[in-house]
């Protein structure tokens, strides 16, 4: 990995992610009675539970306003979920106002147009590999998973190990 992206990594503290095409597929499903559906990747989920044991905080920032994106949340225990947040720039400006952080202390996850405002700004960007051209080239890191497929996991897989707390995941689960 580049020494440059490495630098980038070790100074994140906080992962904001988008929620469609990123943590889901993209796909929306809407039954008969209007309900709506989505699928997400268990291991996903699991990373973002990690990541959030080892010191990262975790924001899910959707454009969309979804029950199914809060369900989620909850039961990833991920207590910040911005939905209907139609100017993403805005918005990440008012959160290191507010916070007081750092945008090179920020990692964020996007798949379209509406996210490279963010990638652009981000410490450490990340496209998922089914992203669009324009975040793709935006963003510091593409991965090899697509959106909803595993694309996340491999994110928090990566900030873990660069900042050294890989091998303690490891050994919590009992793995070495």
């Amino acid at each position: 990995m580049d020494e440059e992206i490495t630098k980038k990594i070790r100074k994140i503290r906080m992962l904001i992610s988008d929620v469609d095409g990123v943590l889901t597929d993209g796909r929306i499903i809407i039954d008969d009675a209007g309900q709506e559906s989505k699928h997400f990747d268990v291991k996903d989920g699991h990373g973002l539970k990690m990541i959030m044991r080892y010191g990262i905080d975790v924001i899910l920032l959707t454009g969309r306003s979804s029950c199914v994106v809060d369900h989620r949340a909850r039961d990833l225990g991920i207590r910040e979920v911005f939905q209907g947040v139609l100017n993403k720039k805005e918005f990440f400006q008012q959160l290191l106002r507010e916070r007081g952080l750092n945008a090179e202390e920020i990692a964020y996850i996007g798949d379209d147009f509406v996210d490279v405002p963010l990638l652009k700004r981000s410490g450490f960007s990340v496209a998922v590999h089914d992203a669009v051209e324009e975040a793709r080239k935006a963003a510091d890191y593409i991965t090899d998973k697509p959106g909803g497929r595993g694309a996340v996991r491999e994110v928090c897989e990566l900030i873990l190990k660069v900042q050294g707390k890989w091998e303690e995941v490891v050994r919590r689960y009992e793995l070495v």
